[in-house]
């Protein structure tokens, strides 16, 4: 039997990149799988279509996670997708994955900036546990994608550290908050990844080498290499592991 079987996931941002890797593997590993996504609906669409092409389950959950209705919004279209789907309005499974970035170095910054960033990366988040409490079922699993670099100093980027940091300490609380019900929370913090929000970084050979040289194994990370790791953390296997953030950096500036 499927390591999944019977259970139903969000992946939040799952529509490319890291998320779509998530979202293919839970599938793959026997859950229903509520593909979020928040402008790109034909993005959603094509990983929904290939889960189902590779004999999964998954359907296309919209909102944007910026406005300030985007809790009431996504649990809405979740309640609309699973019901039409003979499921719900319950779930086992979320992974917090929806991410902003692009804040830049200090001078910068502008406020503009600095609230949409904390509103997709920190708020929505938090208020989709929250929310989804009542929902989510007991010894469930919340997986939330921080990143690794909270472990240095990253000044390109300060405001989206920042928020990486805040899902960091937002991982432990949670944890102990949520074990008596027997649901494990915990982070994984993914280096450089082969993915959309890193393509300004890849514009050349010689600039995808230097983004590799910062992992030990000298290479980009894959969203399969991120996915695998959440599939393990979500599973009966990881039952044990709760509040820990797990770096899947490949070795990030070791």
């Amino acid at each position: 039997m499927s390591a999944l079987a019977g259970k139903t996931a969000i992946v939040t941002g799952a529509s490319r990149g890291i998320g779509r890797g998530i979202a293919e593997r839970l599938a793959r590993d026997g859950a229903l799988v509520a593909v979020h996504y928040g402008r790109s609906e034909a993005a959603a669409r094509e990983t929904v279509r290939a889960i189902e092409e590779a004999g999964g389950r998954a359907f296309a959950v919209h909102a944007e996670l910026e406005e300030p209705d985007a809790v009431d919004t996504f649990y809405a279209a979740l309640d609309a997708g699973l019901a039409e789907r003979g499921a719900g309005p319950g779930f086992d499974i979320l992974v917090n994955n929806a991410a902003a970035s692009g804040s830049g170095r200090i001078h910068e910054l502008t406020g503009e900036v600095f609230d949409r960033l904390f509103a997709i990366n920190v708020k929505a988040p938090l208020f989709l546990v929250q929310r989804g409490l009542d929902r989510l079922s007991d010894g469930g699993r919340i997986v939330n994608i921080s990143s690794a670099a909270t472990k240095r100093a990253f000044p390109e980027s300060v405001t989206y550290v920042m928020t990486k940091g805040a899902v960091d300490t937002m991982t432990p609380a949670l944890a102990k908050e949520l074990a008596p019900r027997g649901i494990t929370v915990n982070s994984v913090a993914p280096g450089y990844v082969a993915t959309d929000m890193n393509a300004h970084r890849r514009t050349t050979p010689e600039a995808s080498a230097a983004l590799a040289a910062h992992s030990v194994l000298n290479r980009l990370g894959t969203p399969a290499d991120i996915a695998d790791v959440v599939a393990f953390l979500v599973s009966d296997d990881a039952r044990w592991i709760t509040g820990q953030c797990v770096d899947v950096s490949g070795g990030y500036k070791l």
